[in-house]
């Protein structure tokens, strides 16, 4: 049989047919593609959100180190950066803004944010209480305080008439800085509280007498919205939302507002947002600018101009059980936190 009668050899050239040699062309260098712009149209109540227009350039979201500072540039939220002055020590203490660290969704700056901005406040001369009031103790073990070593938590102080607040408060390292820590006990006040009357107003209640020897009180709130956020949210005269610059983190916004508006309407009407925090920001990444800027549209001016950025140093300082303030106190995360102490001092004045 002639091989030639083979399915799939007609393309080959017979061997009394000289092969012509190929001839290479040199390669042209092919025109880079557009990227696809991104849709970060989320869901539901944010539909309506205008598109991302700001584009930052490298000049805006560097660090800037020139004799004026970053004062005169354009900050990561494309908002020209406020120059907001030096806290002064108040004339005297109390009574206490009340401020929750809120966000449902977990992993986002929460407890970080409560240990380092209530050191970055302790370090004006204000006298200021960490309210742990998360099962898990992270709060309490940023600061040195172990959870399973704990005789009293905010669980007794919720479930147990004969315990009041000056038993539980620890002292920490930091000058002006108390610590009502909290371990897993406290996730059976969920279950508890459900039969008590005016469960809302538990941590209200007991917080009430020590509101005067405070100038701030700072809860960090369990990644949740059940009865231990909306306690802490009716306890509370302001909320700082920390968002993490990613798209999940933008989506959950909604069922938060959803749920500040409830507590407002049936709950705590003096409850209000003092600012929505930037946090885990990369301005390498597009993602995290176009993220930041949908959220700067969408509520302008409640969003903070000081951006929390990624750093290796706050994992770091959750081991040795102390701020960034203490542990690394010139670096550029240290400054950025008290940054957020003027804005949050500059918005709810205290002392």
């Amino acid at each position: 049989m002639n091989e030639s009668t083979f399915p799939g050899t007609e393309q080959f050239p017979s061997p009394a047919q000289p092969i012509a040699p190929t001839v290479t062309q040199p390669a042209a260098h092919p025109r880079p593609q557009a990227q696809p712009q991104r849709n970060l149209t989320p869901p539901d109540n944010y539909a309506e959100m205008p598109r991302p227009t700001a584009k930052l350039t490298a000049e805006d979201i560097a660090p800037v180190n020139d004799a004026h500072g970053p004062r005169s540039k354009i900050g990561p939220t494309g908002r020209p950066v406020p120059d907001l002055p030096e806290p002064q020590p108040p004339a005297r203490t109390g009574p206490a803004q009340v401020i929750s660290m809120c966000n449902q969704k977990g992993g986002v700056g929460k407890t970080t944010t409560t240990i380092n901005l209530g050191a970055a406040i302790a370090e004006t001369g204000r006298k200021v209480l960490l309210i742990d009031f998360d099962p898990q103790g992270s709060a309490s073990i940023g600061l040195g305080v172990q959870p399973h070593d704990l005789d009293l938590s905010v669980y007794n102080l919720l479930m147990q008439r004969d315990i009041t607040a000056d038993e539980v408060i620890r002292a920490t390292n930091v000058p002006n800085l108390d610590l009502l820590p909290a371990n897993i006990d406290l996730s059976a006040a969920e279950v508890q509280l459900v039969q008590e009357v005016a469960r809302e107003y538990t941590l209200q209640r007991v917080l009430e007498p020590i509101v005067p020897n405070y100038d701030v009180i700072l809860i960090d709130c369990a990644p949740s919205l059940g009865l231990l956020t909306v306690n802490a949210l009716t306890a509370s005269n302001g909320i700082v939302v920390p968002l993490e610059c990613e798209f999940f983190a933008l989506r959950g916004l909604a069922m938060l507002t959803d749920t500040i508006g409830k507590v407002q309407d049936r709950l705590n009407p003096k409850l209000e947002i003092v600012g929505i925090l930037g946090t885990m920001f990369d301005g390498r990444t597009t993602h995290a600018r176009e993220v930041l800027d949908r959220v700067v549209q969408a509520f302008d001016e409640r969003v903070f101009h000081t951006v929390i950025r990624r750093t290796v140093k706050f994992p770091e300082t959750t081991v040795v059980g102390e701020p960034i303030t203490t542990y690394a106190p010139s670096s550029q995360a240290a400054t950025q936190y008290r940054d957020l102490a003027k804005e949050v001092l500059a918005r709810c004045p205290a002392g």
